[in-house]
């Protein structure tokens, strides 16, 4: 059948069978679907994540760090203050949204400056921002480290700046450490017990000598004893390499951290 077209043609397209399809399918009622089904389906509540667009409030809540490094002359003291999100419901979260450093030493002035600012800018893009802890804790000064209170050793000042990062993201909930084991914490207070009772024992011998030696007998007891949870270790003990401590002593013949529970002998 021809069709006598009087207009002026602009534009065309050729019908093809995928065309004809979707037009037959659309023609199909569809089937009802209950209100109830439809309501489960789509969510209630309206999550709030974190991302770039969000305004900073007028009020912050934070942490303030202090850092007393033999690389700089004056202490630094470094703030974190987070956002909280859905503030009231189930789904409330707080995360870091920015960062700030102050100190008297001006040494390091430009380096920090930049550093926290593209920390916060991260910070506040969203998504999993853990990665800087990581990175952070990997730089090394060319000059050397050095141990921080509790034997840990920080191998540059931008390192201890991760571990405080870590640790307040792990105040908030953001990282979270692997725990031990029963059996694991059952070995590590049995090791720090056999050490203790170890150096109490020498520590008896040597007071039966009427004489002191010119240097300590192998093994003599230590001014600093094991506490129970780790926090101070005896002053000869030497890094461990599996968590940063200077808590590995000699324990029959074999490296034994007081800290982890790392055995070089397994």
């Amino acid at each position: 059948m021809a069709v006598k077209i009087d207009k002026k043609i602009k534009g065309y397209s050729v019908l093809t069978p995928e065309d004809k399809a979707r037009e037959a399918a659309a023609l199909i009622p569809t089937a009802s679907v209950a209100r109830e089904t439809v309501e489960k389906e789509v969510p209630q509540d309206n999550i709030i994540q974190m991302h770039e667009r969000i305004e900073r409030p007028e009020v912050l809540i934070g942490s303030t760090y202090k850092i007393k490094s033999p690389l700089v002359e004056h202490a630094m003291y470094v703030t974190i203050n987070d956002i909280v999100l859905n503030a009231g419901t189930e789904h409330e979260l707080r995360r870091p949204f920015e960062i700030f450093v102050n100190s008297k030493s001006m040494e390091h002035f430009q380096w920090i400056v930049a550093l926290t600012r593209i920390m916060s800018a991260v910070f506040r893009k969203g998504g999993d921002v853990t990665f800087l802890v990581d990175e952070m804790k990997a730089v090394f000064d060319p000059r050397g480290g050095y141990f921080k209170a509790g034997g840990v050793y920080m191998p540059s000042l931008v390192a201890e700046l991760g571990a405080i990062v870590e640790e307040h993201m792990k105040s908030i909930g953001l990282i979270h450490d692997p725990e031990m084991s029963a059996h694991q914490r059952a070995i590590l207070a049995e090791k720090r017990k056999q050490y203790e009772d170890r150096a109490k024992k020498n520590s008896d011998v040597v007071e039966t000598v009427t004489v002191a030696p010119a240097a300590p007998a192998q093994g003599a007891a230590e001014d600093i004893a094991v506490t129970g949870d780790g926090a101070s270790f005896p002053p000869s003990a030497t890094l461990c390499h599996k968590c940063s401590t200077k808590a590995l002593v000699i324990m029959d013949g074999c490296a034994t951290c007081l800290n982890c529970g790392y055995s070089k002998c397994g």
